[in-house]
């Protein structure tokens, strides 16, 4: 069956009432003038009732059915021009609406876009070219200039430009070679790479980025919720006014315009258009939001809690020097704690590994290792037992620090170093201090986030007192609080939220994990490649930059106040054309343009979302 699509209804409808005003000008075509208003009622007015009745067998009474009782009204009283008119500016504001709201979601349709269709692989040693949803894990993938990688994975040889804005948002490339990880859904500019598949399918980071980008738009703000609830209430509640006007006044068309004028599309239609809006900006740029409450949350966020390690530092810590005890070399303290480090995923540890690897030490698998959550490590090397870690796990396991080791350790705690403690089962064996450099935008950073409304900044660390005060100091935060286990900070934020109210957590998304997830908002800093991030935080900055984190807050701000402007817009225009129907200024016909003119500009208001940019 010939089915007319919704822009070829707008076409032919338009021409019919268009010759419909111009005949009903002339009165020997006054039949022909009402015959083409019919059919434009009829051609435009089609969907609409259908969607009405479709909505009415659910029980739900909405805009569509408003707009049917108003035609069918005009109708019953011979207002044919009305009912035309109507139904036909009803429909141009839904085609209008529909082209403009797809603007909104462009930056979401550039990364489906950006989705590999397919990879060239080397089986049985010869190259195929397959659908990038066929490669298996372990395939080896070849990706020439110009082509798009398909897979996560570790580039096993060549070297190559990478353009990694569809993961990141940063336009500048990146150099890839052998050992280092590359994306699904970047852009190999130069240069040609042999890639090992780690992760295919959806599970790599590009698809997990879609899927939370397109789940994102469906998660609604409680403000959206708020709206919806209020037009389930309020459309009945139209048509019993417009009932009673016409019992007070029996006047048919002043009921019917109460009806037409009173339909809340702009209001119900304010929030969402803004949420996508945001959604897809943030997207463009490397921001997720897993929400509409995330971004409305996050705009309204008046305390910051960061981890040091990662976020505020680069987390790139090196060995700055070492101290020995009891006849000890430097060589063979870092033997022992190289080889204990092995077994650790602290950030510390690759720091200790790297600085023996680099003096030339045969650094060995401890052959056994127990982790001790908040403290360090104990180990078994060449059959005797040592302790790596803090000040915690000297006390617990009872060795004494030397008066010496101590005002070592204050020292170098003061100007920001950390120092960890090698001991055997008696006494202090080493001390390697380590320094991990402060991000150089930090500062600035904090200096923004002030000018955004952040009340309340405190950094949240497992190092030493001494040490996180000093970069605390250097970056001018309200408090730090040290010493902390994964737990311990999950606590602090609580406290934190009831002196202060909404907390958000900006952490690495990793060992953050919990108290990432029981804050009010989550904000997981260099989420590339990181499942954990993706499954806890609510705000994903794909980038490693801090200013990012900006960026984000900044458009959630716009976004809540696009928002505020979109429904107070709607309501002043409701509340405009109600007081000019009930002085009779405002008629049925120019009611509905009114309407859908609001409508239209609460959508062009969202769309200018898509333009934010960082400041």
């Amino acid at each position: 069956m010939f089915k007319l699509t919704k822009k070829q209804i707008i076409q032919l409808s338009t021409v019919m009432i268009i010759l419909a005003f111009a005949l009903s000008r002339f009165s020997n075509f006054q039949s022909i003038a009402v015959t083409l208003m019919l059919g434009t009622m009829l051609i435009a007015g089609t969907p609409i009732f259908k969607k009405a009745w479709g909505a009415l067998r659910y029980k739900i009474i909405g805009i569509d059915a408003l707009v049917s009782i108003a035609v069918i009204g005009a109708l019953f009283i011979g207002e044919y021009w009305e009912a035309a008119a109507v139904t036909y500016l009803f429909m141009l504001g839904d085609y209008l609406e529909s082209r403009t709201i797809d603007k909104t979601r462009e930056s979401i349709k550039a990364l489906l876009d950006l989705a590999p269709k397919q990879s060239v692989v080397i089986r049985d040693g010869i190259e195929i070219t397959i659908p990038a949803d066929e490669v298996m894990i372990n395939d080896t993938v070849i990706v020439r200039s110009g082509e798009k990688i398909a897979v996560d994975g570790t580039v096993l040889k060549g070297t190559a430009s990478v353009n990694q804005a569809s993961i990141t948002g940063e336009s500048l490339p990146v150099q890839k070679e052998e050992g280092l990880e590359v994306y699904s859904g970047t852009m190999l500019e130069t240069g040609y790479l042999l890639i090992r598949a780690d992760k295919v399918g959806e599970d790599t980071t590009f698809a997990k980025i879609l899927q939370l980008v397109e789940d994102a738009q469906d998660s609604k703000a409680k403000t959206q919720k708020f709206m919806e609830r209020f037009a389930r209430y309020y459309t009945p509640f139209v048509v019993v006014l417009a009932i009673v006007m016409y019992l007070l006044t029996r006047d048919v068309e002043l009921a019917l315009t109460i009806i037409v004028i009173a339909c809340p599309g702009a209001l119900v239609i304010s929030t969402p258009v803004s949420i996508v809006a945001g959604i897809g900006s943030g997207a463009k740029h490397g921001v997720l939001f897993k929400g509409g409450e995330s971004i409305e949350k996050l705009g309204k966020i008046k305390v910051l809690a960061f981890d040091k390690t990662g976020t505020l530092t680069k987390g790139k810590p090196v060995v700055t020097s070492i101290e020995i005890f009891n006849e000890y070399t430097v060589e063979h303290v870092l033997q022992i704690a190289a080889s204990g480090e092995t077994t650790s995923e602290h950030p510390l540890a690759k720091a200790v590994i790297d600085y023996a690897q680099g003096l030339g030490i045969d650094v060995q698998q401890p052959e056994s290792t127990e982790i001790i959550p908040g403290q360090g490590l104990r180990f078994e090397h060449d059959t005797k037992i040592y302790y790596l870690g803090n000040r915690k796990l000297t006390q617990t396991e009872h060795i004494k620090l030397s008066l010496e080791a101590e005002k070592s350790l204050q020292t170098h705690e003061e100007s920001g170093e950390t120092g960890i403690i090698l001991t055997d089962e008696q006494s202090v064996l080493g001390l390697i201090f380590i320094a991990d450099t402060i991000r150089p935008d930090a500062d600035k950073l904090i200096a923004k986030l002030r000018k955004r409304g952040i009340k309340h900044m405190v950094m949240l660390t497992g190092d030493n007192p001494r040490t996180a005060q000093a970069i605390a100091n250097q970056l001018h935060l309200d408090d730090v609080r040290s010493e902390l286990l994964p737990a311990d900070k999950a606590n602090v934020l609580i406290e934190l939220r009831e002196k202060f109210g909404l907390v958000a957590m900006v952490g690495d998304g990793i060992n953050d994990a919990p108290a990432l997830a029981s804050s009010d908002i989550g904000i997981a800093m260099g989420g590339v490649g990181s499942d954990v991030a993706m499954e806890t935080a609510d705000v994903i900055l794909l980038s490693s930059e801090l200013r990012k984190l900006d960026f984000a807050l900044g458009l959630s701000h716009a976004t809540v106040q696009n928002m505020t402007q979109n429904i107070i817009f709607a309501l002043i225009v409701a509340a405009t054309l109600l007081a000019g129907v009930l002085v009779k200024t405002v008629n049925l016909s120019f009611g509905m343009l009114i309407h859908e003119v609001s409508v239209f500009l609460v959508i062009v208001n969202a769309v200018r979302l898509l333009k934010y940019k960082e400041v």
